[in-house]
């Protein structure tokens, strides 16, 4: 599936429609709950749509994070320090006829749950590796090791 075949490509929504039954029948999930976009890659650009909509709830995400693992203060993890940290990179953005259809650059692959961003990998996408940068979450979803999904992922 990464980087999607023409295989892939051709099954996705029918392998979706088989999922969402499933999530429907087996674990009573509402018509309108599973939905394909509850992991999202967002480029680290104020140019975006998506990256500039979700901003505040990711900074502010960040921020409980840092305060609660990591002990920092309101300070320590304000909007200049997740910017700072998170979102300025030297990285340009790149489309290279070869490369993946999101390009290259920096990335925030967002984890969404009911409606809200509950972690974040921050993740450079480069010409022969993927390099994970930073990973914040939610840590009332502590118990979902979304660390280990996020790296698994």
């Amino acid at each position: 599936s990464s980087p999607p075949s023409s295989q892939f490509k051709a099954t996705f929504q029918e392998s979706y429609q088989v999922y969402k039954r499933y999530q429907m029948v087996i674990h009573k999930d509402p018509p309108d709950k599973p939905t394909i976009n509850q992991v999202r890659l967002v480029p680290v650009s104020f140019e975006d749509p998506q990256f500039k909509s979700s901003f505040n709830q990711s900074a502010t995400l960040f921020a409980k994070y840092q305060m609660s693992v990591h002990k920092d203060t309101p300070s320590d993890c304000g909007e200049n320090e997740f910017t700072r940290f998170l979102c300025d990179s030297p990285l340009e953005a790149e489309h290279a006829p070869n490369g993946p259809e999101c390009g290259y650059g920096s990335f925030h692959q967002q984890y969404w749950l009911d409606g809200k961003i509950v972690a974040v990998g921050v993740i450079d996408i480069l010409p022969y590796c993927v390099s994970s940068v930073y990973l914040y979450y939610d840590p009332d979803f502590s118990f979902l090791s979304l660390g280990v999904y996020s790296a698994l992922r």
